[in-house]
């Protein structure tokens, strides 16, 4: 397989997490390129593709990614679109990287827009897939139903699922609930060949298990994912100030680690490598601007896994047999 080209420069960690998570995915038998400068400390055991650019966080994604065409996150993209490597990861600007695989990329035939999907975690069982989580502020309701196709194959080629089961965002469970958006789209996707549509979800079933994908729009996805974060991470605090604030506390959470820690695994983003954008031609992971070495490793396998499967030649099936369909 051609390698996974891998942004050296992208997120807050860069270039030593991201360095050493790709030397960890190299170990295990992964092939890699990394996407950096010609000096770039840390390269010897890996290929380099020289890039000279840099797209910082706070710059405009659109316009940099034209102006800056050397930049890691174009150089990248090319990579894939050349046949130099399979797929691309980045931890930088996170436009810019979706900018970067459109435009270079390109999108798949017939998609609409493309869209992140992002696992959410349910414990004890598989992950939720949430699509989309920040790519389209605005959105069709026909988009809603590419989406939910997307996030479809997505589910059963990273997770296994077998028949996944496809809920759309609202505030109640009732098809009358919601606004135009939500009445539209639930009418497309209850007809909607292909899907196994189980109806209107809200934000709390998310974590339940009783939905495989959750359909929505990038905006209200882009909030309901922050908050899944931002509650994790403040109960995971809250957690461990309590098991810290007496000696006999900390006995019984010593005794207990051993069975919190797979939940922790669970809930740590670390643990997932990333999003993926589903609708262009190839293989991008998005990872989280702090990520971790780890982070990188599970992001490179992640996306080593969706190349081996062929997910963006299901998608490419899939978005042509509802076009048909039409």
């Amino acid at each position: 397989m051609l390698p996974i080209a891998v942004d050296a420069m992208g997120g807050d960690n860069a270039p030593h997490a991201i360095l050493a998570g790709a030397l960890q995915a190299a170990e295990a038998g992964i092939s890699v390129v990394l996407v950096g400068p010609s000096d770039l400390v840390g390269t010897e055991q890996l290929q380099l593709i020289v890039a000279t650019e840099v797209i910082e966080m706070h710059e405009d994604a659109a316009s940099s990614v034209r102006r800056k065409k050397d930049s890691t996150l174009v150089v990248a993209a090319n990579a894939v679109r050349d046949g130099k490597a399979s797929a691309m990861i980045s931890a930088g600007n996170t436009g810019a990287t979706m900018a970067s695989a459109l435009l270079r990329m390109g999108r798949i035939s017939g998609v609409h827009r493309p869209a992140i999907a992002t696992a959410i975690p349910v414990p004890g069982l598989t992950p939720c897939v949430l699509i989309d989580s920040g790519a389209n502020a605005e959105v069709q309701a026909d988009w809603l139903v590419q989406f939910a196709h997307m996030g479809t194959v997505y589910s059963r080629r990273r997770f296994g699922v077998a028949t996944p089961r496809v809920g759309l965002l609202s505030i109640g469970e009732e098809p009358s609930k919601g606004d135009t958006l939500r009445k539209e789209a639930y009418e497309l996707l209850s007809s909607a060949a292909g899907l196994n549509f189980i109806g209107n979800v809200e934000g709390r079933d998310m974590m339940t298990g009783v939905v495989d994908v959750v359909v929505t729009d990038g905006f209200t996805g882009n909030v309901a994912l922050k908050t899944i974060e931002g509650t994790i991470k403040t109960v995971v605090k809250s957690l461990f100030a309590a098991f810290a604030s007496t000696p006999e506390n900390q006995t019984h959470a010593d005794a207990l680690m051993p069975a919190l820690l797979p939940m922790y695994e669970v809930f740590d983003p670390d643990t997932y490598g990333g999003a993926i954008l589903l609708g262009v031609n190839g293989v991008c992971i998005i990872s989280h601007g702090s990520s971790s070495a780890r982070a990188i490793l599970n992001g490179i396998k992640c996306a080593q896994e969706m190349v081996e499967v062929g997910m963006v030649q299901e998608i490419r099936t899939a978005i042509a047999a509802t076009t048909l369909a039409i």
